[in-house]
C-alpha cells in the first residue's frame, strides 16, 4: 500500500515536470521573448520665426534676461558692432532675429556677464553666428561691405602709424592688444578715424585714420586719434561694448587721452570714433 502511494506521487511529479517541459516547447513564439519597441523621439517643432524687437526682446525674457538690466531693445544694421547694451537699451543687429536659441543665450549670458571671461566666452558664440537680413529680410544674406585699400602713395605713413601702435601696446595696454590691420582712408573727411571689430564672414579687425586728419592737424593730433582707436580695440577684445561709456571714459583717462566721442581739433570739435 505504502509503495503503491508513493509511487504513485512520483509518477505524478515526474508528469509535473514533462508537462513544464513541454509547455515550454509550446510556448508561442511571440511569448518566449520580450522586446521593445519604442518610437524614435521627435525633434521639438520649429520655434516662429521672429520679426520685431518686441518678439526679440520676449524671446530673450523667455532665456533669462532680466527687466531690470533691459527694458527695451532696438534692431539695427550696425556691422561693426552685432550687440550692445547702454542705459536699459539692448542693441542687436537684426540678423540675429533667425538666430537659434543658443545664440540668444548666449547675448542673454552677455548682458548679465559678471567676469570678463564670462562676456569673452558669450562674445565668441555671438560673433561665431552668421548675420542675415542686412536688407531688413531675416533669409537674405548681408552683402560684405567691401573696405578701401590704402594709396601706394600713403604706405609712409601706415608704416608710422604700425610703428606707434606697437609703442602705444606696449606703453598702456602691456603688449596684451593683437596687431591688426591699420589702414588710411582718403575717402573718411567727416570722422577722423575708426574702429572696426572682426565680422563673422572673415574679415580681420582694422583701425582706420583719415589721410586729410593727419594732413590737416598734424602727427601729433592724429597719434592721439590712433590712441583712442586702441582703447576700442582694447574694449573689443577684452568683452566690453564698443562705444563711449563708462569703459571707455575710464580707460580713456588711464591712457591720457580725451574721454569723449568728439574732441576739439583745430577749429571745430570733430569725430574721433
Amino acid at each position: 500500500m505504502l509503495r503503491a502511494i508513493v509511487g504513485g506521487a512520483l509518477t505524478g511529479v515526474l508528469a509535473h515536470l514533462a508537462g513544464r517541459r513541454a509547455g515550454r516547447r509550446r510556448l508561442p513564439a511571440p511569448l518566449a521573448q520580450l522586446t521593445f519597441d519604442f518610437a524614435a523621439p521627435q525633434p521639438p517643432p520649429p520655434r516662429p520665426a521672429l520679426r520685431t524687437a518686441e518678439e526679440l526682446l520676449g524671446r530673450l525674457r523667455t532665456l533669462g534676461l532680466a527687466p531690470s538690466a533691459i527694458d527695451r531693445c532696438r534692431l539695427t544694421r550696425n556691422r561693426t558692432v552685432m550687440v550692445s547694451f547702454k542705459a536699459g537699451e539692448l542693441r542687436v543687429h537684426r540678423g540675429f532675429l533667425a538666430a537659434p536659441d543658443e545664440v540668444l543665450d548666449a547675448i542673454v549670458a552677455f548682458v548679465h556677464a559678471r567676469t570678463r571671461a564670462q562676456r569673452t566666452a558669450a562674445q565668441r558664440v555671438i560673433l561665431a553666428h552668421p548675420v542675415q537680413g542686412g536688407d531688413g529680410d531675416a533669409t537674405s544674406h548681408a552683402r560684405p561691405r567691401r573696405r578701401e585699400a590704402t594709396h601706394p602713395e600713403d604706405a609712409a605713413m601706415v608704416r608710422v602709424l604700425v610703428e606707434w601702435h606697437h609703442r602705444y601696446n606696449a606703453r598702456y595696454f602691456h603688449g596684451e592688444l593683437r596687431t591688426v590691420p591699420i589702414r588710411v582712408s582718403r575717402r573718411l573727411k567727416r570722422r577722423l578715424g575708426h574702429y572696426t571689430a572682426a565680422i563673422p564672414s572673415g574679415a580681420p579687425a582694422e583701425i582706420v585714420i583719415g589721410r586729410s586728419h593727419i594732413r590737416r592737424h598734424g602727427w601729433e593730433e592724429a597719434l592721439h586719434t590712433l590712441l583712442h582707436e586702441m582703447v576700442h580695440q582694447w574694449q573689443d577684445e577684452t568683452g566690453h561694448a564698443i562705444d563711449h561709456g563708462r569703459s571707455f571714459r575710464q580707460k580713456a583717462r588711464e591712457v591720457g587721452i580725451t574721454a569723449a566721442a568728439r574732441r576739439v581739433v583745430g577749429r571745430r570739435g570733430e569725430t574721433a570714433a
